[in-house]
């Protein structure tokens, strides 16, 4: 089976080395004055560029100042000065344009995937009899003229044109332009498994759709819209240290303007050359180069992995996170829940049981619905005949029942134990005690064994209401979950599984896979309870689910992660989607967002020591020649005040071709304490930042002091 990590992989090498033209043509583009306003330390690099420029060309008219000393700049140094500062910011502008490239080569598979298509629209859906629309009139529209609400038939070899729930058959779905996996799923009406994404391919049989959004604004679509366009998007993190690192520019501006006159009494003028690589070689130049870098990058760190995100606030709070609620169904388990067995309540007969249970389940779509109505036919009840007499009474998160009315004023429901007893109490049909004790012996022993109880209770016209047994409910867990819940817990991640299942069942489960907590039993309201325990509690809270009812948790958490086969209200409620519905991928979000935060924290430490080294190679050359006591500072013994300003400049660009990768990679990062892991990355990178920066500087001062004049 190929993975969505291997897919796009294979993509990557086929798209390994992006055309330098294209690269260097978009670095170039952000020059532009409009587009560097949104880093104001770039566009004060340009700024300088821009003035070092203009004096290297009027130089030659009127003659260059001297240096500090009484001497003279050599000849040709305001131009190789200024070619230096454009190339400053040619670099930092390509780290961008690099990150960019990288991650449209993922996003342009997925949105490939999206192709436009011709729809074969049912007209007039919602007055046929028949729910197949194998009778209906069907024309041919081009996908984009779909809208939310309009039906449309999905046939083996069709692609399907956008997203939509299927409200009609079952199918096998190619679904690998999305997710990256080879194996075909199963899309059917209702249930957790019957959202189907624009893009996907029905491999076989016949299905019909309810579309949910207009082509070309699916969640998917969204998300990429997002992701290629991430540089624009700034989380609040990164606004804040946007905002600082252009107060810190000023005050460097402030100092470089005022400099001339402050030492007008005793030394001669600075040049304007000199004044412009001071103020740019000690700005935070590299950080502001490379931040954005490490955002885009991550975010398309996470589409290799099968995430995608709608904006870095997201994945910034993911590094954050310290507590995960994980919904059951369907997303710790397979989510396709089978009956497997009827067991009547005391003198019940198995027969009722098992007819009540089929007939309540003609119109329940769900895997739940038709496996009953399987498992009672393969016992000899059936339900021929019965479709089209009584009412059909829909589940809901609220009541968790589901059953039929039918027209000799017997009512039938199925549904949780708690649900079915506050039912019968409603309807007027009291329980007694020893009812009671007998129905929560049986539906524990089941929970038990790990499987769901189902509650299976009647109420004649007229007569009083009584529970005839419950269905045996099977699901499995997904697989390698309880290793990954594991490694959670060794980040320091507090678990929490949240569902609508007995208690029981929810007790098994959880201490099959090891979660630290659970909540059986539980509501909507119940899971937002829950987030909002936690958050008042001081924890950044993660939610994953794939059901409608899971909407409101997933708005509330501070990262929602909706799966592939969500409902349409998940994904509009989620700030991520998973597409391969893995929600192990939750140890990958958190892993790559603190590895973020590690690596910025290691790009300021490294960015700070080479700011001290050349604070030593800078400031002493500007005024040895005025005082000689200076010469005592020049502790990398640079050769000259010009060299070793060209030197300083020079090494500038070369740093930042140093960090580029690390930016673009990321710091190595285990699955450790996030303060330990920034501790040891500061001091590594502090004191590689003073080393590199004191070979680096010499290095260059050794070549540049060949050059005559220098």
């Amino acid at each position: 089976m190929v993975t969505q990590e291997e897919s796009v992989r294979s993509r990557g090498r086929r798209s390994a080395f992006l055309p330098l033209g294209r690269l260097l043509l978009a670095s170039l583009r952000k020059f532009d004055p409009r587009i560097l306003w949104s880093n104001p330390v770039l566009l004060i690099t340009w700024a300088g560029a821009v003035l070092t420029t203009i004096v290297a060309i009027v130089e030659p008219f009127v003659g260059g100042p001297p240096q500090s000393d009484g001497t003279w700049l050599p000849p040709g140094f305001s131009w190789a000065i200024a070619v230096c500062l454009w190339l400053t910011l040619l670099t930092a502008t390509f780290a961008e344009s690099l990150a960019e490239g990288l991650g449209h080569t993922q996003t342009s598979a997925l949105r490939a995937s999206q192709t436009r298509v011709e729809a074969h629209q049912v007209l007039h859906y919602d007055s046929l009899r028949d729910a197949s629309a194998r009778t209906a009139q069907i024309r041919e529209v081009p996908a984009v003229d779909l809208r939310p609400g309009d039906v449309i038939v999905a046939e083996a070899g069709d692609v399907i044109p956008t997203d939509g729930e299927v409200v009609w058959g079952i199918g096998m779905v190619d679904e690998s332009p999305i997710t990256g996996e080879s194996a075909p799923v199963i899309r059917e009406a209702g249930g957790d498994r019957s959202s189907v994404t624009g893009g996907t391919k029905m491999m076989s049989d016949r299905i019909v759709v309810r579309v949910r959004q207009v082509s070309g604004s699916s969640a998917v679509d969204k998300m990429i819209d997002l992701a290629e366009r991430a540089h624009r998007l700034k989380a609040p993190k990164e606004l804040a240290l946007t905002a600082l690192l252009s107060s810190f520019s000023l005050s460097f501006v402030l100092v470089a303007v005022t400099l001339n006159a402050i030492v007008s009494p005793v030394a001669k003028p600075i040049s304007i050359p000199i004044l412009v690589s001071l103020v740019v070689c000690l700005i935070p130049t590299e950080i502001a180069a490379l931040m954005s870098v490490t955002g885009i990058a991550s975010m398309h760190k996470l589409l290799r992995h099968g995430v995608l995100v709608d904006s870095g606030h997201a994945l910034e709070t993911a590094g954050d996170l310290t507590a995960v609620l994980l919904d059951k169904t369907g997303t710790i388990t397979q989510g396709r829940r089978r009956a497997t067995d009827f067991a009547p309540l005391d003198d019940a007969r198995r027969g009722d049981l098992i007819r009540a249970a089929a007939i309540c389940s003609i119109d329940d779509p769900t895997t739940e619905g038709t496996s009953i109505i399987q498992l009672a036919g393969s016992l000899g009840v059936g339900v021929e005949g019965e479709e089209t007499t009584g009412k059909n009474v829909r589940f809901s998160a609220q009541t968790r029942m589901s059953g039929r009315d039918m027209p000799n004023g017997l009512s039938i429901r199925k549904g949780a134990e708690s649900a079915i007893l506050a039912w019968l109490k409603h309807v007027g049909s009291q329980q007694t005690r020893e009812t009671e004790d007998s129905l929560r012996q049986l539906t524990e022993s089941v929970a038990r064994s790990g499987d769901t109880p189902l509650v299976v209770a009647v109420k004649p016209a007229g007569g009083a209401g009584r529970v005839l047994g419950v269905i045996h409910l099977k699901d499995t867990v997904k697989p390698s979950l309880s290793s990954r819940i594991q490694d959670l817990r060794s980040l320091g991640v507090k678990t929490v599984m949240v569902t609508g299942d007995n208690p029981l069942t929810a007790k098994t489960i959880a201490a099959e896979i090891g979660v630290d907590d659970f909540l059986g039993d539980a509501t909507p309201e119940d899971k937002l309870a829950v987030i909002t325990k936690e958050q008042a509690a001081g924890h950044f809270v993660a939610m994953t689910g794939d059901g409608a009812n899971d909407a409101p948790a997933l708005a509330q958490a501070d990262v929602g992660m909706a799966m592939n086969t969500a409902t349409g209200a998940a994904k509009e409620a989620a700030n991520m989607i998973i597409l391969d519905d893995d929600p192990t991928k939750i140890v990958d979000i958190i892993e790559i967002g603190r590895r973020q935060m590690a690596t910025r924290g290691a790009l300021i430490t490294f960015n700070i020591a080479n700011d001290l080294v050349r604070y030593f190679t800078l400031f002493p050359a500007l005024f040895s020649g005025t005082f000689p006591g200076l010469n005592r500072l020049n502790l990398l013994h640079l050769h000259s005040v010009p060299s070793a300003v060209l030197s300083t400049v020079i090494f500038s660009i070369v740093v930042m071709g140093i960090l580029l990768p690390l930016a673009l990679f990321g710091v190595p990062y285990r699955l450790a304490d996030l303060g330990r892991a920034l501790t040891r990355n500061m001091l590594f990178y502090g004191l590689g930042g003073v080393l590199v920066a004191a070979v680096g500087i010499k290095a260059i001062d050794l070549v540049v002091m060949l050059v005559p004049g220098y």
